[in-house]
């Protein structure tokens, strides 16, 4: 019984391994199978969930990003007589060239730290996350989202913020996920209470 539920875990496993290229991943940091991760940068204790993709993207440290979503894609010319790849010099699945006029499908994409994207997101290319920032599960993201706010649907809309402003600027200032993993340790039983956080924090500075 083990034999026969192990041998299709693994090769699932094999078949379906992520796929890393041009990038820079946190020895920490985690990608899920069958997920694609191209021209970006992962920070400490990050990760990616099954088959997302990541593309041209910038990503801090301790983000979850959820299973199913497309993050950094190429936009096509708008204002050319054609959208076609045919007519331009980006690169991808048709190899025919009538034309390489110069074309830059790809604008950087921002995720800041402690960010969490729900399932089945869709991020447009050049959208900046600030830290600490919710996004909800199916959303489509086409503009910048705030540090700590949260933003769901399809376009997705501001739906408030974790915190009180004094708080948030507070986070900001403290930058936690920028500290060593010692002190982490050291602290990690106040995470779930934001006031003792904070008060603790204040009595060591």
């Amino acid at each position: 019984m083990e034999c026969s539920y192990f041998f299709p875990k693994v090769m699932r496993k094999l078949l379906n391994r992520a796929a890393i290229k041009n990038s820079v991943i946190d020895r920490t940091a985690r990608i899920d199978i069958g997920s694609v991760v191209a021209n970006s940068m992962f920070g400490k204790y990050s990760y990616i969930g099954e088959h997302t993709s990541v593309l041209e993207t910038q990503v801090g440290s301790y983000t979850s990003i959820s299973s199913y979503c497309a993050i950094g894609g190429g936009a096509h010319p708008m204002d050319w007589v054609s959208t076609s790849p045919v007519f331009n010099s980006s690169t991808g699945l048709l190899k025919k060239k009538f034309s390489k006029s110069y074309y830059q499908p790809y604008v950087k994409t921002y995720i800041g730290n402690d960010v969490w994207i729900g399932a089945h997101c869709l991020i447009k290319g050049g959208v900046t996350i600030g830290d600490g920032a919710v996004i909800g599960m199916g959303s489509v993201v086409t503009k910048d989202v705030g540090a700590f706010e949260i933003h769901a649907g399809n376009p997705a809309r501001f739906i408030r913020k974790r915190f009180a402003d004094s708080v948030i600027q507070r986070l900001l200032a403290i930058k936690w996920w920028e500290w060593p993993e010692e002190r982490l340790r050291q602290t990690a039983d106040l995470f779930c209470d934001l006031e003792r956080f904070l008060e603790v924090y204040d009595g060591q500075n």
